[in-house]
């Protein structure tokens, strides 16, 4: 199983903690998937959401293939993904409950099959933020002091 990650939404784990992920896979027409071979794909302010028993991503941006021709699409498109009924039903009660969203972590490539990653997330308030930021900076000082210690 060959899997080569395109493009992987930092921004997504600064803002959310995420509580599940799952594959899925991704409905695309055209010169898409060559867009996204090339790597010409953000994730930055996609999310997904549920209706009437399908999930689609939207804000996902897939920039146009340059060597296309009049075939490209619009690159904010909302784009189906492709779960199990089961999986569907599963990840609508989650986010039901409050605070909850499906947020896409990363695109990538399993075999031939694009791929993506998408998460049950809870978003972070402000100071969740700036206590992680601290205990990074705490747990980079203490490594520091330690390392010089060695010397």
């Amino acid at each position: 199983m060959k899997v080569k990650v395109i493009a992987d939404n930092r921004k997504a784990r600064h803002d959310y903690y995420i509580e599940e992920s799952i594959e899925a896979g991704i409905v695309l027409k055209g010169t898409e998937v060559k867009s996204i071979r090339a790597g010409r794909v953000n994730l930055k302010d996609a999310y997904a959401s549920i209706d009437q028993g399908e999930i689609f991503i939207e804000g996902m941006h897939i920039s146009p293939y340059e060597h296309g021709n009049i075939n490209n699409v619009d690159p904010l498109r909302k784009r189906k993904l492709l779960l199990h009924k089961r999986q569907i039903l599963k990840l609508e009660q989650k986010i039901k409950e409050k605070g909850l969203t499906l947020v896409p972590l990363k695109i990538y490539f399993n075999n031939a099959n694009v791929k993506v990653d998408l998460a049950v997330a809870r978003g972070k308030k402000l100071y969740d933020k700036r206590a992680v930021a601290a205990e990074k900076s705490a747990r980079r000082d203490i490594d520091r002091a330690l390392k010089s210690r060695q010397r």
